[in-house]
């Protein structure tokens, strides 16, 4: 078998894994032969030395966030008629599952401020991917440019697909604040510019000025987002004139499960419709007049010709998007809306607490619930620190970007939403004090 696929061991099949990633040896503690009952003892005592995020102070975000998720979600997606029901392959037969897409896309539409969302997709980042490549079918164009902002493994991701289809990426360096940035490298060959917003520091910026420069010059503007819960406070990216809009669905109906899966949320101005991946439920009439639901588009490999289709993703996030759907429902906008704001007062008391140490020294100005700090040395030995006092400090800026400056490595990305209390504010504040 490897002689044939022109490999010469199986170790090399596993080539684009870091090294790091692999095991070089058996998982300590385990051996060739041991019953079901002692590896799961063995297995549940190795999972219990991890820090259950509900059980300590937590202001970890950078693209995953803790928000509380009322209990009907989980109680209404696991009924059988949504657990167990899969891909609609005779789609008008599945009236249930189209209704509950045709709703989860009208939600996303309304609230990015776009006039079409597909019915989802992976998650934020494949979502990033596949709009960079929409942009060059659109504008026959190969050159993207990403911003600063942008979450280092989105633009990880969009390389890892972009590099084999012969995309170019230019991924401007880390900036908190400099969005703009992107226009001083836009040019006719352009296919598209890639901004945020809140973007990876939780930086919230007006996008509109760059919008229209990108349509001035023929390219499209593609606005990402990890945390969509922002949207119940800050205008929508679609609003601002963006064409794509991307992001990350997690913080609404989905708990952080260990990091997936997740929802990834795609919409866009109706003119590019035909071109967007993945999925779009619409609704109909049927012959007595009653409505009904029906697979308007779908223009994946599974449907049409491999090369007619406009994305090799081929499912959606079904059971995430409809609890996306549910938790939504549940709140209205009246309740996002409050919700929204709870997230940010949270995050205001947070940031003015941090802000009075000495030597903590806020990069943040303009913020929903996340912001981002210089410490006055590298964040991840201090992240660890306070992590042993029980205290989940956030994300060390180097962790998810191990390839930054050096100044980068001091900065620490702090999320607070509705789940973090005042004793766990100070619990953080007078922690970070004494390892300053």
């Amino acid at each position: 078998m490897l002689e044939t696929i022109g490999t010469r061991s199986v170790d090399a099949l596993f080539g684009d894994v870091p090294e790091f990633a692999r095991l070089n040896a058996p998982i300590d503690g385990l051996s060739s032969a041991m019953s079901e009952l002692a590896v799961s003892r063995k297995l549940s005592n190795m999972a219990a030395k991890n820090t259950n995020a509900g059980s300590v102070p937590f202001f970890c975000g950078a693209g995953a966030y803790k928000h509380h998720v009322p209990a009907s979600v989980d109680h209404i997606i696991q009924r059988s008629e949504f657990l167990t029901s899969y891909t609609p392959y005779q789609p008008e037969i599945a009236q249930g599952t189209l209704q509950s897409l045709f709703e989860f896309q009208t939600q996303v539409a309304r609230l990015l401020g776009c006039e079409v969302a597909n019915a989802s997709m992976y998650d934020g980042s494949t979502a990033c991917a596949e709009a960079i490549v929409m942009a060059c079918r659109v504008t026959k164009r190969k050159k993207v440019i990403f911003s600063g902002g942008i979450h280092p493994h989105y633009a990880a991701v969009t390389h890892s697909l972009a590099d084999n289809i012969g995309i170019e990426m230019v991924v401007l360096p880390a900036c908190v604040d400099g969005e703009a940035e992107v226009l001083k490298h836009l040019d006719k060959e352009t296919a598209a510019v890639v901004v945020s917003c809140p973007n990876v520091f939780g930086t919230i910026t007006d996008l509109s000025d760059i919008a229209k420069a990108a349509q001035e010059n023929g390219a499209l503007a593609i606005g990402v987002f990890t945390e969509v819960m922002a949207f119940g406070a800050i205008e929508p990216l679609g609003a601002m004139g963006i064409d794509i809009v991307v992001g990350e669905g997690q913080s609404i109906g989905n708990a952080l499960n260990f990091g997936g899966p997740y929802v990834g949320l795609f919409a866009c101005k109706e003119k590019y419709m035909r071109q967007m991946p993945g999925r779009l439920a619409g609704q109909t009439v049927d012959l007595d007049g009653n409505r009904g639901f029906v697979l308007t588009l779908s223009t994946r490999e599974q449907h049409i010709r491999r090369e007619k289709a406009t994305s090799n993703i081929c499912t959606n996030s079904g059971l995430c998007a409809l609890a996306f759907t549910i938790h939504l429902s549940l709140l209205g906008q009246k309740g996002l809306s409050k919700l929204a704001s709870v997230n940010h007062a949270r995050a205001c008391q947070t940031y003015d607490t941090l802000s009075a140490i000495d030597g903590v020294k806020p990069l943040t100005q303009t913020f929903f619930n996340e912001f981002a700090v210089a410490l006055p040395k590298p964040a991840a030995p201090i992240v660890d620190e306070l992590a042993k006092q029980g205290i989940l400090a956030g994300v060390p800026y180097s962790r998810i970007n191990p390839e930054c400056s050096d100044e980068m490595k001091n900065v620490l990305l702090v999320a607070a939403t509705e789940t973090v209390t005042d004793d766990d504010i100070a619990a953080l504040a007078n922690a970070l004090k004494g390892v300053l």
